[in-house]
Formats: structure tokens, sequence, C-alpha cells
């Protein structure tokens, strides 16, 4: 194989690849091989068919294949010797072709441009770190405390009242007649909440234990029992106990309760459990930083194609008018997403950072828990958008640059208080919602490959290019 490269502007090479008809026979008789064991043919015993008879039969079929492979192995095999990263797909134009003939052909490639990442390395950002008061602290566990149940058990003669814990065996009649599910036995209502029938709870109220009390209440539209739907029942309700709330004594036998050593240790999960709140917003807004810095990082030129393809992105959904109106923006906005994501990925490439299954299967799980009752939905969206998995294998590939970059960069530490981080939350916030609104405005669709909307797509360039289409210009 003879490579020359020729042509050569800016990012823009065309590779003249010859490779001489000894080479291509001998790919050919490497086929005629191959088939030759799995032809059958009257007259012929399996595997003695001579090759003349399969070139009359098969020439043209195992040619087709052959030129296929060839031009697979040989373009990328050229561009991997000439160290040349193509955006996007080579456009392969064939010069000379054929049975017992040279092959050349032109590989027209537009080359990733070279970026400079050692910068990186130094990029400055904030990182904060949020102290929590102690009386902070002790604020959540007093609601924790709130909402723990601690009901006790009261006199016979004390009358239950809202909020108590009111424990009854019932049956239940509609028009003097049994239903299925009448009965319910030890039911436990705390009065106030209606949360069994509508109306229920409250003609409870001053019941004592050991009473007897006929409740009535309409029976629900979601009752499995349609025909009784919106039909009035008569409960006829036996108090087993009344029992009050008590406030929760916080001490180290409370902090057991919750999985806590003791107090003390109560303290310190639930003060970082705060800080945590915070953490992830404001190491978004640390990552935001560095975004920022790498959109200065100059890059000379950027490919016109990848340009193209992100403005398409960038003008779905509107008008080609508006669109027109708009080109100047979204060209400056396609270079700055190419031009970050470029940097990002030579630094993913130079620091071998791997995206495994196991990691995307992660982020898979994490987005089920988010999710709570729609598993299963989510689940088959993936299995059935291999383009949705790529993506989010995208963002994951990206996520661990940007933390590479974060440990190897220059961070301002800063302890900030509570009240602070809300303040610079609330003003990221509201710069956020301005370039939602802004979006929303223009009617501009933003790409679904980012994690976040002002993030840019990472997706690994490919090296090895497969040539699918073949345009045919000349035949000599």
């Amino acid at each position: 194989m003879k490579v020359t490269i020729e042509n050569k502007k800016g990012l823009n090479k065309d590779l003249k690849i010859f490779i001489d008809k000894e080479t291509m026979n001998s790919y050919m008789d490497e086929k005629y091989e191959e088939i030759k064991g799995t032809v059958n043919l009257k007259g012929f015993r399996p595997g003695k068919v001579p090759k003349e008879i399969l070139k009359r039969q098969f020439g043209k079929a195992v040619f087709g294949e052959v030129l296929d492979k060839v031009l697979k192995e040989t373009s990328t095999k050229a561009l991997e010797e000439n160290k040349i990263k193509p955006a996007g797909q080579p456009k392969l134009d064939l010069k000379t072709y054929g049975e017992d003939k040279d092959l050349e052909y032109i590989l027209s490639v537009t080359e990733l441009p070279k970026v400079e990442i050692k910068s990186l390395e130094n990029i400055k950002f904030d990182e904060y770190t949020v102290k929590i008061d102690e009386s902070e602290t002790d604020k959540r566990i007093k609601e924790i405390a709130k909402n723990q149940p601690n009901f006790k058990e009261v006199s016979t003669d004390t009358k239950a009242k809202k909020g108590d814990l009111v424990s009854l065996d019932y049956k239940a009649t509609v028009d003097g007649e049994d239903f299925k599910g009448s009965e319910g036995k030890n039911t436990q209502l705390t009065l106030g909440k209606d949360l069994f029938l509508k109306g229920f709870d409250e003609q409870l109220i001053g019941v004592k234990k050991d009473d007897e009390k006929i409740v009535e209440a309409t029976l629900p539209e979601n009752f499995p029992e349609k025909e009784l739907v919106n039909k009035k029942a008569k409960f006829n309700c036996k108090i087993l106990s009344v029992k009050q709330s008590e406030e929760v004594k916080i001490n180290d036998d409370f902090a057991k309760n919750l999985g806590a050593k003791d107090l003390k240790d109560l303290k310190s999960l639930i003060s970082k459990q705060i800080n945590d709140e915070y953490k992830n917003s404001l190491d978004q807004l640390s990552k935001n930083q560095i975004l920022k810095e790498i959109e200065k990082i100059k890059v000379d030129e950027v490919p016109e194609n990848l340009i193209e393809e992100e403005i398409k992105i960038l003008s779905q959904g509107i008008s080609e008018e508006e669109a027109k109106k708009n080109k100047k923006n979204f060209e400056e906005k396609a270079k700055t997403r190419i031009k970050t994501g470029l940097i990002l990925n030579e630094f993913g490439e130079k620091n071998q950072i791997k995206v495994t299954e196991q990691e995307i299967q992660a982020e898979v799980q994490k987005q089920l828990r988010m999710m709570p009752g729609q598993e299963k939905m989510v689940m088959d969206f993936y299995q059935k958008n291999p383009s949705a998995l790529a993506s989010l294998r995208g963002t994951v590939y990206e996520e661990k640059i940007l933390n590479l970059i974060k440990e190897k960069g220059k961070a301002n530490k800063k302890e900030i208080s509570k009240e602070v981080a809300e303040k610079i939350l609330k003003e990221a916030h509201k710069y956020d919602h301005s370039h939602v609104e802004e979006k929303k405005e223009n009617k501009k669709k933003s790409p679904p490959t980012s994690a976040k909307e002002k993030k840019p797509t990472t997706k690994k360039a490919k090296s090895k290019p497969a040539v699918k289409k073949i345009k045919k210009v000349s035949k000599k």
C-alpha cells in the first residue's frame, strides 16, 4: 500500500491510496479459497471446484466483498499511520478498480484539530464546603423527632381527640347486607388525617376504649366492588384502644433507634447530611466554572462539518426563517460547544479515561431510584433506545473527565455558611432561569446529549472510521 497526502487545506486533506494488482489478487485468491469449501456445484466434489469456474460463477460478488474489505482495512491503516483523527465520516472516491487491476482511491478527510490541554492541569475554580452550625443540626433533629410516632395508651375513660391513634375492629354493611372486604381487624387511624374514608375520622372523636360506635361513610370511586361505588355504608366499630402522642425525648436511645451509635454520632451524621444536600449543587457550579475557563482556551480551527451538524441540532423545531435570523448566534454557540468538547475529549484520551459497563448500569440504577414506580418504563426505554444509552455513556464520560480536571486543577477552597451557600445557589438558579426563558422566547431546543443544559457534547471521536459509502467517479 502506498499513501500520498495531497491537497492540504487547513484541516482538510486528501489521501491518495494505491494498492497494486498483485496484492488485490492475493486478497481475491484468499476469498476463493474461503468459499471453495462451501460451494456445491454439479459435477465437482466439495472443495474441488476449480478457481476459474468459481470466478465465472461468483466473480462479481467475490470482488465486491474483497473491495469492501480492502477499502475498510487500508483507509483505517492509512489514517492510523499518518496519525490523522477524522472529524466525521471520510469521503471515498474510487479512481481505478476492477478484477486483476490496481486499486487507487482518494480518501478526503477533515482532521480533528490539535488542541492544547496542558493548561487544564492549572485551571482555577472555586471549591465550596458548607459549615453547618450546631443550631442547624439541632433544628433538623427536632424536626425528625417531631415526625417520629410515639403513641402511648391512655386510660379507659379518656376520650379520643384529633391527633390521637385509635385502634378498632369493624364490620360494615350496605343496605343491611354484608359485602366483600366489609370486615377489618385492629385497624389503626390517626384522627384528623382522613386517610381511610372521607369523614370517617371525625366521627370517632370522643370515643373511649371498649366503646362501640356506628360510623357512616360513602364508599369511594376506586372501591373494588363497582356496584357499591358512591353508596353509603354503615360501619359497626369496636374501639380497642386510644393512644395519645407524646413528645419524643432526644437522647442516646432516640439516636440508636435511627441507626446511630449515640446522640453525638447522630449529630455528626445529620451535619454531614445537610452538607451533602448542598455539595452536589455547589460541585456543579465548580464544574460550570471549569467549562467557562475551557471556553477561553484557543483552538485555531474548528471543523466546518462539525459546526454544520451542531447548527442542525440547535435549530431543530424552529422555522427556516428564524434559523436564518439566528444563524450567527447558532454558529458561535456551535463553535464553543465543539471546541469545548474537543478539548475535554483530548484530555480524556490522553489520561486514558474509559467508561465501564458497570458505571453505565450504576447510572441507570441511579435514575431508577429517582423515578420510583416507573422502573420498568425507564428500563424499557434504555433497552429499546441504544442511542439513549450511548448518550448516557457520553454523560458519564464527561463527568469522569471533569472530575479528573478538578483533581489536577487549582481549587480555591472556600468554607461558607449555609446562608451564603443558599445565596450563591439562588443567584446561579436565577442565571440559569433567565437563559431558559431566553431559549423559550427563541423557541430553541437543546441537544439531548448533554448532562446539563450548558454542558458541551463530548462524544469520543472515532479514529477508525468504517467506509460504508463508495462514490464511484471514474473507471479506467
